[in-house]
């Protein structure tokens, strides 16, 4: 179903783990590595409301241990439906994991995302189209250095890994079908006017399908969850060396500030994550460049003295 185009007049609701720039987490996974946690969202130029929405925390639980869960979601829908929806999922995702009954993440992944669609098919198709509201959502939950991601629409998961941006998900949309039956190509796609449309979403229809991929994350690995209104703007290369060179807090604020200024008129949000090595986290800083430059003269003049003073002690031995 496309999104729609309009403006929403209504202040957005104020959550604040689902509107505001979330902050940056360190957590402990392993002892080799470390995930650090970074995420922005932005209503963007045009709308007033910001229906993305963006959740990570460390869920614990007695069955199921301590858990890493991530999520990012994009809804859709008139006059704030959109936003309620994926402030739905979020809820149905955090509340299943909290309550975890089975340390299965796989189980309690899907479980969550049936819950969320009967949440928000209940609360709004049930009722008929008038009142129809979905939601994409890809989320991830870490346990130990496992990763599992379940999918739904055309918010991304992406891995960096060996410098190399991959790209998880598959988008469940129009253009991704046609790019996959060979009728269009990859940039063909960006520019269609149907690039909007979804043929998955949780709360369109009763019961709705979710995919599944599990992964183990290794040190230095970098993880990039996306809406559309991001990956949509900003070409691989770019988001690689922003996942590579910049914090995760920086990278997902440099990608949606970069998403807006080509030309984004979408809400906008990144939730990014390395998977720092603790060997490179403890390594003491590099000296300043004025620090260095300072030994590096020190050195020389005590190079400089020692020449001197052999010098000085050859000519008297000669002289003698």
């Amino acid at each position: 179903m496309a999104r729609e185009p309009t403006r929403h007049p209504c202040a957005p609701c104020q959550r604040p783990w689902t509107r505001a720039i979330a902050q940056p987490r360190s957590i402990s996974i392993v002892e080799d590595s470390r995930l650090i946690v970074g995420a922005a969202t932005d209503p963007g130029p045009v709308r007033e409301a910001n229906e993305d929405t963006v959740y990570h925390d460390v869920v614990a639980n007695p069955i199921a241990g301590d858990l890493l869960v991530l999520a990012v979601a994009d809804g859709m829908g008139g006059y704030q439906r959109g936003e309620v929806a994926s402030s739905m999922a979020v809820d149905a995702l955090r509340d299943r994991f909290t309550t975890a009954d089975t340390s299965d993440v796989v189980v309690l992944l899907k479980q969550a995302f049936r819950q969320a669609n009967e949440s928000i098919f209940n609360g709004g198709s049930a009722a008929g189209e008038h009142n129809m509201m979905g939601t994409t959502l890809v989320a991830g939950v870490v346990k130990d250095m496992d990763l599992a991601i379940g999918n739904i629409g055309d918010s991304r998961a992406y891995l960096v890994r060996a410098r190399i941006l991959n790209q998880i998900t598959n988008d469940h949309s129009l253009v991704a079908e046609q790019v996959a039956m060979g009728a269009m190509t990859h940039d063909e796609a960006r520019g269609s006017h149907h690039k909007n449309i979804i043929t998955r979403a949780l709360g369109h229809r009763e019961r709705v399908d979710v995919d599944i991929f599990e992964l183990t994350l290794l040190p230095d690995d970098r993880l990039l969850f996306s809406t559309d209104g991001l990956h949509d703007h900003l070409e691989d290369d770019e988001m690689t060396t922003i996942l590579l060179t910049m914090s995760p807090e920086d990278a997902a604020k440099e990608m949606v500030d970069r998403a807006i200024r080509a030309g984004s008129t979408d809400n906008v949000t990144a939730l990014c994550v390395w998977a720092a090595p603790v060997s490179v986290l403890d390594a003491p800083p590099a000296a300043a460049p004025a620090e260095a430059r300072m030994n590096l003269l020190l050195t020389a003049l005590v190079l400089l003295g020692l020449v001197i003073f052999i010098a000085i002690v050859g000519y008297i031995v000669l002289a003698t």
